[in-house]
């Protein structure tokens, strides 16, 4: 797995001049409503600690990828939003990406092995939600 994802990693970084944590927080940016979301709730779905995505997100903002600001809501969180430039490169990276995961994986399997391997990744995705309770995924399932 970090092999795999250390050469989509440089495939990124050798063509478009970011990581596959950035492309990630812009693809989970591009999927939600208004292309923003809450910091914390990003951190979360990427599975990263808050400082990390920070972190990250603190980069991405000086090369104007993303704005941050003041939850439109309460006011207490802060929201990271994906700007036009933001979307302009994803929509760049996206192809690039596809063609790294079809080339380093999914050409590689046949279709029944990539049916085990759900039905593995499942089951682990399972046991680790269950074993972290702090985890905001898990109290999404329940309802």
């Amino acid at each position: 797995m970090t092999l795999l994802l250390d050469r989509l990693d440089d495939d990124l970084r050798r063509s478009c001049d970011l990581s596959l944590v950035e492309y990630e927080i812009l693809v989970r940016l591009s999927e939600s409503d208004g292309r923003r979301m809450r910091m914390a709730q990003l951190a979360d779905a990427l599975a990263h600690s808050r400082s990390r995505v920070t972190h990250t997100i603190t980069r991405m903002e000086r090369a104007g990828l993303v704005v941050r600001s003041s939850s439109p809501e309460d006011g207490r969180g802060v929201v990271a939003s994906m700007t036009d430039t933001g979307y302009d490169l994803l929509g760049r990276m996206a192809p690039l990406h596809v063609s790294g995961v079809r080339e380093h994986l999914v050409d590689l399997a046949s279709r029944e092995d990539f049916a085990a391997l759900g039905r593995v990744m499942d089951a682990v995705a399972d046991n680790l939600i269950a074993a972290h309770p702090e985890m905001e995924i898990r109290d999404a399932e329940r309802t």
